[in-house]
C-alpha cells in the first residue's frame, strides 16, 4: 500500500466496459514522512468516494484488480482507503 493525494478527476466517454462505473481520480504518490511527491501523478480507479484534497491509501498491480472487483479489471491503481490522520515517530525512520 501507498499514500497519495488527489489532485483531479479524469472523465472518459469512451473507454473499456469493464470500466463502466467506476470513478477515476489522479492521484499524486507522497513521501509517507515528508508528504512531498515522490513520483509522477497517477490516474487510479475510486472504489470509496474519494475527493480532491483528500490523502488517500492506493494499491497498485494485481491487488488493484482484485480491489476494483475482478482481476481482469484493466487498472493499474485503486484507492482503497481515505487517510484520516498519520502519526510517525520520525527518529525511528530511515527516510527511505
Amino acid at each position: 500500500m501507498k499514500i497519495g493525494r488527489i489532485i483531479g478527476n479524469i472523465w472518459a466517454t469512451r473507454k473499456d466496459e469493464r470500466l463502466a462505473g467506476i470513478k477515476l481520480l489522479v492521484v499524486q504518490p507522497l513521501n509517507l514522512l515528508t508528504e512531498g511527491p515522490i513520483e509522477a501523478p497517477i490516474v487510479a480507479a475510486d472504489i470509496i468516494g474519494a475527493g480532491v484534497g483528500e490523502k488517500v491509501i492506493y494499491v497498485g498491480g494485481s491487488s488493484a484488480r482484485g480491489a476494483a472487483g475482478s482481476s481482469d479489471i484493466p487498472v493499474d491503481a485503486t484507492i482503497v482507503g481515505i487517510v484520516d490522520d498519520q502519526e510517525i515517530d520520525a527518529s525511528l525512520a530511515d527516510g527511505r
